[in-house]
């Protein structure tokens, strides 16, 4: 059979190719994830907190280490539960237009803030 007497299918592999899967988007920094790129699922609600069953999120690891970096558990769970409150928060904001800059797969270590530093210490 020729190829112009197939029938066309979008779905059909032999007659497109296969076709590369969609990109993940970073909903947090809106980048694309890589494949190559280090990248984990967030929990929304912080499963120590109850959020075991509830929403999760695929993040760049820069990303999610960010946010466990400058805030706790319940503190995430109190007031930072969902992607748009992360991003409206005004240190992950700072965070989120700095790391918009760099390449898609950028990686870097993430310390935890000055702020939970002492606070983890007084305990």
């Amino acid at each position: 059979m020729g190829r112009r007497a197939r029938l066309w299918k979008d779905n059909d592999p032999t007659t497109h190719g296969i076709r590369p899967p969609e990109p993940v988007i970073c909903p947090l920094c809106e980048r694309a994830i890589p494949p190559r790129a280090r990248s984990s699922l967030h929990h929304l609600t912080p499963k120590l907190k109850g959020g075991t069953h509830k929403g999760t999120v695929r993040l760049h690891q820069i990303c999610h280490s960010a946010i466990h970096a400058r805030y706790s558990e319940a503190e995430i769970a109190r007031r930072l539960s969902d992607v748009d409150a992360l991003r409206q928060d005004p240190e992950i904001g700072r965070f989120v237009a700095w790391i918009r800059t760099k390449p898609d797969d950028f990686h870097a270590a993430t310390r935890m803030t000055r702020d939970r530093r002492g606070a983890r210490r007084e305990r």
